[in-house]
């Protein structure tokens, strides 16, 4: 972006993530900014398939260069907004593998991808996409383990995204940490697996127990060395900060926590993120979209850092 484009008035011209140039073809940037307006497998309240487009919206609240990393993406790499996945309005298979075809020629020009949601299944064919070669290890921020059975007969649902991926070998659990785990359950074993694979749980009580500078450590440790994705899941913030989300869940953490918590992970070896779930129909004020997109940022930020590493 040029000065004299970076220096226009936030409301003008259309939007895009961050006001990133907008793109076509994937080889055209390092980092590939996409919208998923997918919510067919969600479990309760509706509205996701609206999220990328109020997060764009909301985005360009954001500046060039972080405050405290003082990390600017757009010097690091070259970063663009190919716009949104295709999906199919009445299949959730369907919606599901042209989601992933997407992502496969994303993968294949070389592009680290950064989404947003829609619902949380749609990492799924995202992680089918890129982490095919091997499995990946995930920080993954929720109030959900995502990590249970079929639901009401359907095994493609947002709550049982991250037990698929383990089991399609996508996933490591060993290299998986879960943060901000809480709210009622139906089925007290309904995240049993994320503790049988071996995936670290961190319960919001262990949260808050442990300290954020704590969690960030655990996170890092899980991780490790090897290439590692984000999935944010906007729930996994309090209310206060997302009311606008499919399953709220009261007692999550602040903003600023999550922020500082993923400024942790700076270093790690990122090969893409998203952030999901953001439903506008239920925030008509816009907070959980604008927080969406300060999420958005941080994870661009040191995802930013580790693409330019790699170049």
């Amino acid at each position: 972006m040029s000065e004299q484009e970076r220096y226009r008035p936030r409301f003008m011209e259309i939007p895009s993530f961050m006001r990133m140039p907008i793109i076509r073809d994937p080889s055209e940037a390092d980092v590939v900014m996409a919208g998923i307006p997918f919510d067919l497998a969600v479990t309760n309240r509706p509205g996701a398939r609206h999220g990328p487009r109020q997060v764009r919206d909301m985005s360009s609240f954001m500046r060039a260069t972080h405050h405290a990393s003082h990390i600017t993406p757009a010097r690091l790499c070259r970063i663009g907004d190919i716009g949104d996945t295709p999906i199919d309005l009445f299949s959730i298979e369907r919606s599901v593998d042209g989601i992933e075809r997407f992502y496969r020629d994303i993968h294949a020009a070389g592009a680290t991808p950064l989404s947003v949601g829609g619902d949380h299944l749609s990492t799924l064919p995202i992680l089918r996409a890129i982490a095919r070669e091997r499995p990946v290890g995930l920080v993954h921020f929720d109030a959900h383990c995502d990590t249970g059975g079929p639901y009401m007969g359907t095994a493609l649902h947002h709550g049982a995204t991250f037990k698929l991926a383990a089991e399609e070998g996508l996933l490591d659990p060993q290299r998986t940490i879960q943060i901000g785990i809480r709210g009622s359950l139906n089925d007290e074993h309904m995240w049993q697996f994320s503790y049988d694979s071996g995936m670290r749980v961190i319960a919001i009580e262990e949260f808050h127990e442990m300290g954020a500078d704590a969690v960030i450590e655990e996170a890092r440790r899980v991780a490790g060395d090897g290439p590692t994705y984000i999935s944010f899941d906007v729930d996994g913030l309090d209310p206060v900060y997302a009311p606008g989300t499919g399953t709220p869940e009261a007692g999550g953490f602040t903003m600023f926590e999550a922020q500082r918590m993923i400024r942790g992970l700076r270093g790690l070896d990122l090969i893409g993120a998203d952030v999901v779930e953001v439903s506008p129909p239920f925030d008509p004020s816009g907070n959980t979209a604008l927080n969406a997109a300060t999420i958005l940022f941080e994870i661009l930020c040191v995802t930013s850092e580790a693409v330019a590493r790699r170049l």
